[in-house]
């Protein structure tokens, strides 16, 4: 999949956990894309999550006022989506490994269809590079690190007011395409709800979707 042309946009703050640059590269990109997203199944499709709750690279964040900005995630293939979220602890190492089954309950794997191109910013690794941001310290971390991410995407999100979202390479599915869109910049008719929706699990059994990745990954669901 090849990333579309970029232009500049000058940042208006500094010092974020990594340092933020004096130039930052959008991308218009994702009309007529469809998306996956995993999601907790109480959420719309197309629904932003507004919790202050959770612990991920780039959510919850705070807008300057200390409002909550609701976010969206997805990616371009089904696997990424899993791989971005139930699936993201799993373990390099040889033989088998284990995942709560419980982790699945109450989640779904949907479709959307970006109705426009998004302004993104671009973190894929060339981008990275002209930034001056090792992948290590904003994509390429552990959750470990993602108080330092989300402080960053908070100073981001102030700086560039255009900036819509964050589009970069799946650290845990590397075939994939990730993004993340603030809902305070994005209007509800930008996407389309597809209305393509599957339970990861039902009555106790991991849908087949999700059982083939578990054996590629050779994870044990229970």
């Amino acid at each position: 999949m090849r990333w579309p042309s970029c232009s500049m946009a000058r940042r208006a703050t500094t010092s974020a956990p990594p340092t933020v640059p004096s130039k930052v590269k959008s991308i218009a990109w994702g009309s007529g894309q469809t998306m996956y997203r995993v999601h907790d199944a109480i959420y719309a499709v197309d629904q932003f999550n507004p919790s202050p709750k959770g612990n991920a690279r780039f959510s919850p964040i705070l807008d300057p006022s200390g409002k909550v900005i609701p976010t969206l995630y997805a990616a371009t293939t089904p696997r990424g989506a899993l791989m971005e979220s139930v699936f993201r602890d799993v373990p390099y190492r040889t033989g088998f490994k284990h995942v709560d089954a419980k982790r699945l309950e109450g989640k779904a794997c949907s479709t959307v269809e970006f109705q426009i191109d998004f302004q993104f910013l671009d973190l894929s690794k060339v981008a990275l590079r002209g930034l001056g941001i090792p992948p290590r310290q904003l994509i390429d971390t552990t959750k470990a690190h993602y108080p330092a991410t989300r402080s960053w995407a908070e100073k981001m999100y102030a700086a560039h007011p255009q900036i819509q979202g964050f589009l970069w390479s799946s650290r845990q599915d590397d075939r994939a395409l990730a993004v993340v869109l603030f809902g305070t910049r994005v209007k509800t008719s930008d996407l389309l709800d597809a209305k393509v929706s599957r339970p990861l699990i039902q009555r106790g059994v991991p849908e087949d979707f999700v059982l083939e990745l578990a054996t590629d990954l050779k994870v044990l669901l229970k």
